[in-house]
């Protein structure tokens, strides 16, 4: 007999909130439904696993995840309440949003590619999300299908939430003093499918990086396909580098796509950064003329309109006393990989070695 989650039917911040049930795990943490009553809404509640406490490299990153998502503030980005630590036992939490329905893998996978005019709009908006994240310097880095939430808010279908910002990179005028940087020479996080080609070699990543992802996810969405052939993660990264993608109606000789949107993912999807667009904004303006009706009602300025900033939640302090790929399939912060050496030397790759850790 399995035995019960230490977790449910325990109570937060002196019975501000009561956990119900496990809803989703993964290599770090767990996510948790739970009631606020007070506020007559359920939530979800991410806790880090307790065994991971001492991992001081995990643990800041937690820390990192909860302060980057306190700061956004854009209705397309899941809400975070409050963030903590448990007085039991030290374990750290997140309390967000409860979300209904289902990520942009799993539609794919339940209902096939997405078509040209409703899967543009529901990248828009993610360009949006990203837009704002990117002003304050955070940086998602693990963007895919599974890190894009379809829900109906206010009686709006398909209303993306983007999720898990545990591998966001911030800036350097993020970074606060004593902050731990995670990523070490050699060393790459993210998932393979969707890397853009620096962040495989390892090399110092910024918003553009996160638009290339973004429009692999695209890609993906339209053709229930990715952008390259490959049979390992080991060579996703590869062609990521060095080889260029197949074009739409290519990949799916069935279906038809303007021509101009290729020329559009073309350009997302550059090898180098400075030749792809410049801001998640700049890419959604791109897309705006292929999602019909739905993509034109959207406000052009990204950034909500009206929404007063949403105050930055102070530091938790130290206590002295989250096409099927069958590796993902949970719902947590997504793989780890560690690529010691990926470089060209006269176009010739001379090694990659990738080690693979699931983080969900």
């Amino acid at each position: 007999m399995r035995p019960k989650d230490p977790f449910i039917g325990r109570e937060i911040l002196g019975g501000e909130y009561l956990i119900l049930e496990k809803i989703g795990t993964g290599g770090m943490g767990s996510v948790y439904k739970a009631s606020q009553p007070a506020m007559k809404r359920m939530v979800a509640i991410k806790i880090l696993h307790p065994k991971l406490a001492n991992r001081k490299d995990l643990t800041s990153r937690f820390r990192r995840e909860a302060r980057a998502m306190s700061q956004l503030t854009h209705p397309n980005t899941v809400k975070v309440f409050v963030y903590g630590e448990l007085e039991e036992d030290g374990s750290l939490y997140i309390v967000m949003e409860m979300l209904e329905g289902k990520n942009l893998n799993q539609a794919v996978r339940k209902d096939g590619p997405i078509p040209v005019e409703r899967a543009i709009p529901i990248l828009i908006q993610v360009c949006g999300a990203l837009q704002e994240a990117h002003e304050l310097g955070i940086v998602h880095r693990d963007l895919k299908p599974e890190n894009i939430f379809l829900s109906k808010q206010g009686g709006i279908a398909d209303y993306p939430k983007v999720l898990d910002f545990g591998l966001a990179k911030v800036t350097e005028r993020q970074m606060q003093p004593g902050s731990i940087i995670l990523t070490q020479e050699g060393m790459v996080f993210g998932t393979p499918e969707f890397m853009s080609p620096e962040q495989a070699q390892g090399k110092t990543l910024d918003a553009r990086s996160d638009i290339y992802s973004l429009a692999v996810i695209l890609y993906e969405v339209l053709t229930g396909k990715l952008p390259f052939s490959a049979k390992s993660p080991m060579e996703y990264i590869q062609k990521h580098v060095t080889e260029a993608i197949i074009p739409l109606s290519e990949r799916v000789p069935e279906r038809r796509f303007p021509k101009e949107l290729d020329e559009v993912l073309s350009r997302a999807l550059s090898k180098k950064p400075e030749q792809r667009y410049q801001t998640a904004a700049e890419f959604a303006e791109a897309l705006r003329p292929f999602g019909g009706a739905a993509a034109q009602a959207l406000p052009s300025s990204l950034r909500p309109e009206g929404a007063p900033p949403r105050p930055q939640l102070p530091a938790m302090e130290e206590r002295a006393n989250p096409p099927a790929r069958a590796a993902e399939k949970s719902s947590g912060p997504g793989l780890l990989i560690g690529v010691a050496a990926l470089c060209l030397v006269a176009g010739v790759l001379l090694a990659v070695v990738v080690m693979r850790l699931l983080g969900r």
